[in-house]
């Protein structure tokens, strides 16, 4: 009777395993024929930033059998980094990857939702992405735009920046010609600074070259991909200024509405698969990139916190002033900070503290 049971269950599975797989490949052959080109905004290979895009392709080929395809292009193979929004917009591209904090000239709410200084960490933004008003909100601020867009990437704190000298008070950055992007830079330049944005594969010349002084581009394993080490030895930290740095796949709304709802949801659950294997990658490369910096003579400076609260002063003014001028920037940061208040019972008692953890 036992070895009855045993065949039986047996096949069973067996069947079970074999319905599934025909589920797939039925999936996979209904499955339309898509062929994007997808310009980005950063090169492919910026940990977390961007290789989340490779994860994305390779994932939506491998599932759909080969009927979702997206190539994507370096910066300014097809157009500039900055016109990525306006060129998937106009139906140029069915698709773009970029920062979409690039946008805030025409769009001031967007640096919330690319990194803004003094906001959420990664855990708490995804909750309130996905469970809150974020996903929502950014729907409605791209449809004008004839856009659809997705998160499809978030990385922890970048750092404060690569400086000639260390911060010890907010008016060391009077006068300083700073590369800094986003609310940030708005923020420096209340204090004084020069603030001009560069694009990331500019800055080393700029900095090689002393037009800026100083600069941020992302966290400590991108900026060693990109140099900055070798020019600057001073590094600040922590990341006031972009306490999360996201990506996002932007579609044309008319490409997008004219997809098999089950490709469309194909897609989607790519860029959540790409968000998390992001934020993986970006993790693991942090702590070895801090570590190659001590061995090579790097200062890595944590600013006072003296400094950290002045700064967060002047953050909140900056804020409160776009606010009071754009509605849309207004009711993105309205939820922002209530979804903060309320999350901070679990941030401060549910998790260990900082200090807790001891490091060398």
């Amino acid at each position: 009777m036992a070895l009855v049971q045993t065949v039986l269950g047996n096949s069973i599975r067996a069947a079970a395993a074999t319905f599934s797989l025909s589920l797939i490949s039925a999936g996979a052959v209904a499955a339309e024929k898509v062929r994007w080109q997808v310009p980005l905004a950063f090169p492919s290979n910026l940990i977390g930033l961007t290789t989340p895009v490779k994860h994305l392709t390779d994932q939506l080929k491998t599932i759909s059998g080969g009927d979702i395809q997206l190539r994507y292009y370096e910066p300014g193979e097809l157009v500039p980094a900055f016109e990525i929004m306006d060129a998937v917009s106009q139906g140029k591209y069915p698709a773009g990857y970029t920062w979409v904090g690039y946008d805030q000239g025409t769009i001031p709410a967007l640096p919330l939702y690319s990194g803004a200084p003094f906001n959420m960490e990664p855990p708490a933004y995804i909750a309130w992405y996905y469970e809150g008003d974020g996903k929502k909100l950014l729907e409605e601020i791209y449809d004008e735009r004839n856009i659809h867009p997705m998160l499809c990437s978030i990385i922890g704190p970048e750092g404060a920046g690569w400086f000639s000298k260390p911060i010890n008070a907010t008016k060391d950055y009077d006068g300083l010609r700073i590369r800094f992007a986003g609310i940030g830079g708005k923020v420096l330049e209340e204090l004084g600074a020069s603030v001009t944005m560069v694009p990331g594969g500019e800055i080393y010349q700029a900095l090689e070259r002393k037009t800026i002084d100083a600069t941020e581009f992302s966290q400590p394993a991108i900026d060693k991909m990109l140099g900055l080490d070798q020019i600057i030895k001073n590094y600040i930290m922590p990341g006031w200024h972009q306490t999360f740095t996201t990506s996002h796949l932007l579609v044309n709304k008319d490409v997008w509405k004219k997809l098999k709802p089950d490709t469309r949801a194909l897609i989607e659950m790519g860029c959540e698969s790409a968000t998390l294997k992001g934020f993986a990658q970006s993790e693991w490369a942090q702590p070895t990139a801090l570590r190659d910096y001590q061995k090579e003579g790097v200062k890595a400076q944590v600013l006072p916190e003296e400094v950290l609260r002045e700064l967060q002063k002047v953050t909140d003014k900056v804020l409160d002033d776009i606010a009071a001028k754009d509605p849309m920037f207004k009711r993105v940061l309205g939820s922002q900070r209530d979804f903060m208040k309320h999350h901070s019972i679990w941030h401060g008692m549910g998790y260990l503290p900082r200090d807790f953890y001891e490091y060398e």
